[in-house]
């Protein structure tokens, strides 16, 4: 059977995120963090179900943080990047459902252990039922965007990282690509982002499909920005580059970008690492001005979704937003 991973767009059954467990990351901020996921959470649950995986001996501490009406169930964790370690879920043309279970090494041994996160994807993917096919490609979910309709875009910067899928060459990881998520074209941006360096520059921080045929791409409006040539050279792919189905890209520019202090460094706090849930945007904001306006870039670019700030500067301080800390479960049957 053919299978294909749809856009983020498509009805979910559900959501999955993991709740976070590694003290060496977050430090002093641990606290907060878990108050942040915890928003998170209750944010998307209004919009569709939440289920939060939380380690063994953590799930009453989930459920009183997060709140009634998010599941919570126990598995082994490393980690709390379900977006990355997580399944990625692809549809039969019938709607059957299957995960994808792609090697997961920590963002090219970043962080350790990592073993646990390398093998709940197989076990999320048995507990709902669904067949599991297997890749010994590492991907992780936030480096790859997709419509659905046969075109994928991811950076050449992540992708192409020696640290990943050394003995593989770009037309390999295309081909695989290809195989296991039903994709007919490819498009490679050259850069994530430059402070980017936990994940290498994961798409999920520069470009997001939001429609057939319609991306929002992170372009910084101040020179000063590390990403503002870098960020334009992206965005010139996408201008000259054709989807899957020969359509030019409408092209929706974020110029937004706040940087705040936590716990002694700045971070930026990424708009465009936003979830797209059933009928809404859940974006990460960073209580600064420039959040009202971001967010009204995201409202037009997606008229027919309510659009729900979240605060997640310390998300931000650990490595990245929202986007990825979620991972959709498509619905088996969904709509047109």
């Amino acid at each position: 059977m053919s299978f294909r991973m749809p856009a983020e767009w498509t009805e979910h059954e559900r959501c999955l995120m993991a709740w976070p467990t590694r003290p060496d990351l977050w430090g002093a901020v641990l606290g907060t963090a878990k108050q942040e996921y915890a928003a998170v959470a209750r944010a998307i649950a209004g919009f569709e179900p939440v289920t939060m995986v939380a380690p063994p001996g953590h799930a009453e501490e989930a459920r009183e943080l997060c709140g009634a009406g998010i599941e919570v169930i126990e598995l082994p964790l490393d980690d709390s990047w379900f977006r990355d370690s997580g399944p990625i879920f692809v549809l039969g043309p019938d709607g059957r459902r299957a995960g994808v279970d792609f090697r997961f090494n920590a963002w090219g041994g970043k962080h350790h252990p990592y073993d646990a996160d390398d093998r709940v994807g197989a076990l999320l993917v048995e507990r709902l039922g669904d067949r599991t096919v297997r890749s010994e490609m590492i991907l992780e979910g936030g480096a790859i965007t997709v419509d659905g309709e046969g075109t994928l875009i991811t950076t050449e910067q992540c992708l192409l990282h020696p640290n990943r899928n050394p003995g593989m060459s770009r037309a390999e990881i295309e081909a695989e690509l290809m195989a296991r998520l039903g994709v007919t074209k490819v498009i490679w941006l050259p850069y994530g982002g430059l402070l980017d360096t936990e994940t290498d520059g994961h798409v999920d921080g520069v470009c997001a499909f939001v429609a057939p045929g319609k991306v929002v791409v992170q372009l910084p409006d101040d020179p000063r920005h590390p990403d503002h040539a870098r960020m334009r050279a992206n965005r010139a792919v996408l201008e000259a580059t054709p989807d899957a189905q020969g359509r030019t890209l409408e092209i929706i520019d974020l110029p937004q970008s706040a940087f705040v202090e936590v716990d002694g460094a700045s971070v930026e706090v990424g708009y465009l690492n936003f979830y797209l849930a059933n009928g809404g945007v859940v974006v990460p904001v960073a209580d600064r001005p420039q959040d009202a306006q971001a967010l009204a870039v995201i409202a037009r670019a997606c008229p027919e979704r309510k659009v729900v700030g979240v605060p997640a500067r310390v998300i931000a301080h650990g490595g990245g937003g929202v986007h990825c800390i979620t991972q959709q479960v498509p619905a088996t049957a969904p709509r047109a």
